[in-house]
């Protein structure tokens, strides 16, 4: 049986007609609210402490972005939902993300 890694994506804080998206901290908010999704249930009362390995903030040539595992989904398909879908509603563009 062999094991296929979650794919990740990333949501760049650029929309699709290539303006910055609004607030600046967009990435950290959202990244923030997906805090408690963690490997084996490991939310819990600190989990606000720290980000999910699922949903984390990043910079990507300079561009405010979220990396989001596709894990998120098998975990809790309705954050999965919320995350994908907040990139359609605001027009950010999402692409793959693979490793080098």
């Amino acid at each position: 049986m062999t094991f296929q890694k979650p794919r990740q994506f990333h949501i760049h804080g650029l929309t699709l007609e290539g303006r910055s998206f609004r607030p600046s901290d967009w990435a950290e908010r959202l990244a923030g609210a997906m805090s408690s999704f963690r490997p084996g249930g490991g939310g819990g009362i600190g989990a606000h402490i720290g980000y999910s390995p699922y949903c984390v903030p990043q910079v990507v040539d300079g561009v405010k972005c979220v990396l989001v595992s596709e894990a998120l989904r098998d975990i809790e398909p309705m954050a999965w939902e919320f995350v994908m879908n907040f990139a359609r509603d605001n027009q950010l563009r999402v692409s793959e993300f693979t490793q080098p």
